[in-house]
């Protein structure tokens, strides 16, 4: 398995992922959106790559820049030049976002399999490996473990039916990625028993955070970084820090 990264979570126990950074605050995945995530709190900045035409890795979720920049072009058909004039700078590249988010982890986000290869040479290049570790589908995480067999990973899954062990031994995940609604006590417990850790995502209300951490995951993803640090205090100082997290051995 990834021994690479043993994880950095709050005192509480928990990995805080702030979602695409603070998107309430700021534009999602621009830098001053993942610069706010880090002063909020977050213990981790989950953010997304993508691969221009001249394969540079950019920070941007969709496959075009219509609904953040007005500019209905896909990503892959631009260049890295062009679209930082077309979003006045606002787009960073993945080595701009690693800068921003020095200090705590970073969960990358591969919704483009073109992606995958730079952005694990980008992250080793900048130095960031050991903060590192990146989210997606089984494409992604195959593509990930051929460009470095050390990374850690999270496997995006979105049924409540179990990986199959064949599959995890091939990919290795270290964590099993879940959309929040699916998540309840015995999911959490079952991952826990075969070594796995759980997020979920994405939780912006109250109740289901409370929700989520009565059913002990060990990560929650938010596009309100801010108020999930809050509750996490606020219980920490009524309860004392909640029980650390089952660890893979």
């Amino acid at each position: 398995m990834p021994t690479r990264v043993t994880g950095t979570a709050r005192a509480d126990g928990l990995v805080a992922v702030a979602h695409r950074g603070d998107p309430y605050v700021h534009r999602e995945n621009t830098l001053p959106s993942l610069r706010s995530a880090v002063a909020a709190g977050a213990t981790a900045v989950e953010f997304d790559v993508r691969l221009t035409a001249d394969g540079v890795p950019v920070v941007v979720h969709d496959a075009t820049l219509k609904r953040l920049w007005g500019y209905d072009r896909p990503v892959r058909e631009l260049t890295a030049a062009r679209i930082r004039a077309v979003t006045g700078g606002g787009v960073p590249l993945l080595a701009e976002a690693l800068a921003a988010t020095e200090g705590v982890r970073v969960m990358v986000d591969l919704p483009d399999l073109r992606a995958v290869r730079a952005a694990v040479a980008g992250v080793r290049d900048h130095g960031a490996a050991d903060r590192v570790y990146y989210s997606g589908p089984v494409a992604a995480l195959r593509a990930v473990r051929e460009a470095d067999p050390a990374a850690e990973t999270a496997l995006t899954w979105t049924t409540l039916a179990p990986p199959r062990p064949v599959l995890l031994d091939a990919l290795r995940p270290r964590w099993l990625n879940y959309r929040f609604g699916l998540v309840g006590p015995e999911l959490v417990a079952r991952a826990h028993a075969d070594g796995l850790l759980v997020s979920a995502w994405t939780v912006d209300t109250r109740w289901s955070m409370r929700r989520l951490l009565g059913a002990g995951v060990d990560s929650i993803t938010t596009n309100r970084i801010g108020a999930l640090c809050a509750l996490l205090d606020g219980d920490r100082d009524r309860h004392g820090p909640r029980r650390p997290a089952a660890r893979r051995r």
